[in-house]
C-alpha cells in the first residue's frame, strides 16, 4: 500500500491524529510522527524551526525506508509538508494540508503568541495546561510553549515560505480549511491556492480550527479522493508514454 505520513500541528502530538490514522489504514500504510520536542521527545540543541520538523520527517522516512510518502499536515504540520514539497519534491508525492497558516508577519506572530502564555493557560484554561501537561510528559510543556513562541517570532520576522518559493511547488496539493476556521482565513488559503500550480481546494462544513473539531470520516474521505484520483492520473500518463 501507498505510505501515507500524518503530521501533528504546533503544540501537538502524534497520539492526536491516531483516530484519523485508523480511519485511512484500510487503503494506506499510515505512518505518524512527534516533532522535535513535542509528545514527549527530547528538546533539541537548536531553536524550533520548520526546516528542522522537515528534516524530522526526512530521518524518519529514511529510517523507515521510504523513498517518497503522500503527506497529510494538520496547521503546522501543513506547513512543513509543504516546505518538504518545495525542498524535497521527490520525497513527496502528493500532499494535503488543514487549517494550515502560511501568512507570516510581525503583527499576526503577535498575537498568537499572547495565547501561549503558560501562567494565563493555567489560570483560564487550567484543563488545557493539564492536557499539555500530559500530551508532552515527561518534558515540561512550559519550555515547549517558550520553544513554540520563538518558533512563531522567527517566522514573524521571516517566514520559512515566500511568494516564490509557493508558486515553484509542483506537488499535487489539496488545501483544506474549515468554514468555523479562527485563525486561517479563506482569503488567505485561497491566494495560495491559486499560486500553486497544481492544487485543489476544499472547504468543510462545520468546522473550526481544532483538529478535534474535525470530521475524521469527511476528513479521510477527502484524502483518500484526492491521493487515489492523484494515482489514477499519474498511471494514465505513465500509459499514454508506454
Amino acid at each position: 500500500m501507498k505510505a501515507l505520513i500524518l503530521l501533528h500541528g504546533a503544540l501537538g502530538a502524534r497520539d492526536q491524529l491516531q483516530p484519523l490514522a485508523d480511519a485511512l489504514q484500510d487503503g494506506f500504510n499510515v505512518h505518524s510522527i512527534n516533532f522535535s520536542g513535542h509528545g514527549g521527545t527530547a528538546f533539541p540543541s537548536k531553536p524550533f524551526s520548520i526546516d528542522l520538523f522537515a528534516h524530522d520527517v526526512l530521518q524518519y522516512m529514511q529510517q523507515h525506508q521510504l523513498e517518497n510518502a503522500s503527506v497529510f499536515g494538520y496547521s503546522m504540520g501543513g506547513y512543513v509538508g509543504m516546505y518538504l514539497a518545495k525542498h524535497f519534491p521527490e520525497k513527496i508525492a502528493a500532499l494535503v494540508t488543514l487549517a494550515t497558516k502560511y501568512h507570516w508577519n510581525a503583527a499576526i506572530a503577535e498575537k498568537e503568541i499572547k495565547m501561549l502564555d503558560p501562567a494565563t493557560i493555567q489560570e483560564k484554561v487550567p484543563a488545557f495546561a493539564k492536557e499539555l501537561a500530559m500530551r508532552h510528559a515527561p518534558q515540561d510543556w512550559k519550555e515547549l510553549l517558550f520553544r513554540t513562541r520563538e518558533l512563531l517570532t522567527s517566522l514573524g520576522t521571516q517566514s520559512a515560505l515566500n511568494d516564490a518559493d509557493i508558486r515553484s511547488i509542483s506537488s499535487p496539493c489539496l488545501l483544506m480549511l474549515g468554514d468555523r476556521d479562527k485563525m486561517v482565513t479563506l482569503d488567505e488559503t485561497v491566494i495560495v491556492y491559486k499560486q500553486l500550480e497544481n492544487a485543489s481546494l476544499a472547504v468543510l462544513p462545520g468546522t473550526a480550527h481544532p483538529l478535534e473539531k474535525a470530521d475524521v470520516s469527511l476528513l479521510a474521505f477527502f484524502i483518500r479522493r484526492f491521493i487515489i484520483q492523484r494515482d489514477n492520473k499519474t498511471a494514465g500518463v505513465k500509459l499514454l508514454k508506454t
